[in-house]
């Protein structure tokens, strides 16, 4: 007979492996994993996604952690894959929920650090460096460390191991024989890990549908040269902070044709210092700042910028702008976008690239040169990957539904026995057997507002929404104790009418009314007047604008 697990106990047993996404499954960015064995929780990656227009106001949004915060006691650890926004971004904001231990190699434990700084909390978290293909114990999990590749230095798998088998997470990967920063994937040890048994693969999904090889970065560093090379005027090239092998590639192009590399952008210099401090870049001469490029001659320097993907705050949008405190572009000059358009942002960097070209700049960018190579594997990066690993189970993550079910189906091609198609909150048991459903758990959003957590269905970010496409009104009214008009009403409306509308008066002439058809003891209740106002002058805007504005009520007695 087996002992009592989560379904007797709401706490994993002895005899139970279970897996638990409450972020990053069916979309990308926000990777959050659970594990759960012998009564205790392991968490895997932490991260972020930021907000668009869908979301005002909202610049964070991250996973609640509302099911393992309930049981925090029994979380022995955080182990971070790797350095990335999507995979450590929240532990700033959310290491207070958790409470434990956070394990890291030496440079992702440095961009942590660097973050926690911001955070009032930040020397409270005892972060726990681990060497590159290190091994540790956390609660009941041993657990193994193995390099990759990827977009960033210092990427891990990790082997999970119990009693009951090895899981091997992927976290974020690519096979590059070329990486420029940091060794190669650990082939050997993945074979080996293959040869010993592996129970299930919980593996990156983000280009399941993309045919052939994902490309090397020793092949951009070479391209990126050769495009900087026929170039005169200023030349900036516009990557990724957090891909330093990228960073280093084109500080290299720019020396190998003669120009100085500047760093313009506050993220580029915050990863370089954690890059330096962690042994990277060492062969690398010291980067100008923005004041010290904008003195030499435009083609004595390659400027290095945070903003590829449009984002408004970004040194890059600073530029096209006209308003960044040091460096100009404009006719002549050339920016090269040596990134890829995540999606969502597409309208952002179209918009950032117009400005640029009506300063006169020429835009090169992945489509006219081969300058980019993503940081994901593509088909056949997997099946090499299944072949080493040959695992009982494939569960897909890191990645759209549409993602996950390619990379289902590839695994079942390359003779994996069971898998299952997951969704963030679908507690999961691993048997060799196959997969088993043991819950679905609330998985939810948090988002940051200002300085504090919120649910993303909070009341307040509801109103947002329905304000920024809907319109909003305020109807302001001054009434006596007995419940005459004490002076004429007032409304503003915004996003509905022109300042000087018609309607407005016919508005104004609604709310007097409906006051004045009020009986004595309505009138006596400040809610029920509001609220009566209220539904009147949202009726009417309705019918102006066929829109579903927001209406508010002031009232004042006096």
């Amino acid at each position: 007979m087996s002992a009592p697990g989560y379904r007797e106990t709401d706490a994993p047993g002895i005899d139970e492996f279970l897996f638990l996404p409450l972020g990053g499954t069916g979309e990308i960015g926000m990777n959050l994993n659970l594990y759960g064995h012998d009564e205790a929780w392991l968490m895997v990656d932490c991260g972020i996604t930021f907000g668009d227009a869908r979301t005002p106001g909202i610049d964070v949004i991250m996973p609640d952690p509302a099911f393992i915060e309930e049981r925090a006691e029994d979380l022995c650890g955080l182990v971070l894959t790797h350095a990335h926004e999507d995979h450590l971004g929240a532990v700033q904001y959310m290491w207070p929920k958790l409470n434990c231990p956070v394990y890291a190699t030496p440079f992702t434990a440095a961009v942590l650090r660097k973050k926690l700084g911001e955070a009032s909390f930040g020397r409270d978290v005892p972060i726990i460096e681990i060497p590159m293909s290190g091994s540790f114990t956390v609660g009941p999990f041993e657990i193994e460390l193995i390099t990759l590749t990827h977009s960033i230095p210092e990427p891990n798998a990790l082997v999970i191991r119990t009693p009951l088998g090895a899981v091997l997470h992927t976290g974020d990967w690519k096979l590059d024989p070329h990486p420029q920063i940091g060794p190669s994937t650990d082939e050997q040890r993945l074979m080996s890990l293959g040869e010993e048994g592996v129970l299930a693969m919980i593996c990156d999904s983000t280009n399941a549908m993309s045919p052939g090889r994902s490309g090397s970065e020793g092949e951009v560093r070479e391209n990126l040269a050769e495009v900087v090379r026929g170039l005169d005027g200023a030349v900036a090239i516009a990557c990724f902070a957090s891909n330093v092998a990228r960073l280093e590639s084109a500080a290299k192009a720019g020396l190998a044709c003669g120009r100085q590399p500047a760093l313009i952008g506050r993220s580029l210099w915050r990863m370089t210092e954690a890059a330096r401090e962690t042994g990277y870049l060492q062969d690398m001469p010291p980067f100008l700042n923005d004041e010290a490029a904008a003195r030499l001659p435009k083609d004595k320097v390659l400027l290095i910028c945070t903003g590829s993907q449009g984002e408004p705050r970004a040194a890059l949008s600073r530029i096209a702008r006209k308003d960044h405190n040091f460096i100009e572009m404009g006719e002549g000059d050339t920016v090269i976008f040596s990134s890829r358009e995540i999606p969502g942002n597409e309208i952002a960097i179209g918009e950032l690239q117009n400005a640029l070209t009506e300063l006169g700049c020429s835009i090169i960018t992945a489509a006219d040169a081969e300058i980019h190579t993503s940081g994901h594997p593509n088909r056949d990066e997997l099946a090499d990957m299944y072949s080493w690993i040959r695992p009982r189970l494939a569960i897909p993550v890191h990645g759209e539904h549409r993602h996950l079910l390619a990379h289902a189906r590839l695994a079942q091609s390359c003779q994996v026995p069971h898998g299952i198609v997951a969704k963030n909150g679908m507690l999961m048991s691993l048997t060799p057997n196959g997969v088993e459903v043991v819950d679905e758990v609330y998985a939810g959003r948090l988002a940051l507002d200002g300085d504090r957590l919120i649910p993303m269905d909070h009341g307040s970010i509801r109103q947002r929404k329905r304000m920024a496409y809907n319109g909003s009104a305020v109807v302001s009214l001054a009434l006596t104790s007995k419940g005459a008009l004490a002076d004429e009403a007032q409304i503003t409306v915004s996003g509905l009418l022109d300042p000087d509308a018609p309607e407005l008066d016919e508005l104004l002439d609604l709310a007097e009314d409906t006051v004045e058809g009020l009986s004595k003891k309505q009138l006596q209740d400040d809610g029920t007047v509001c609220e009566a106002v209220r539904v009147a002058v949202r009726r009417r805007l309705q019918q102006i604008s066929r829109r579903r504005p927001q209406v508010d009520v002031h009232l004042l007695r006096v």
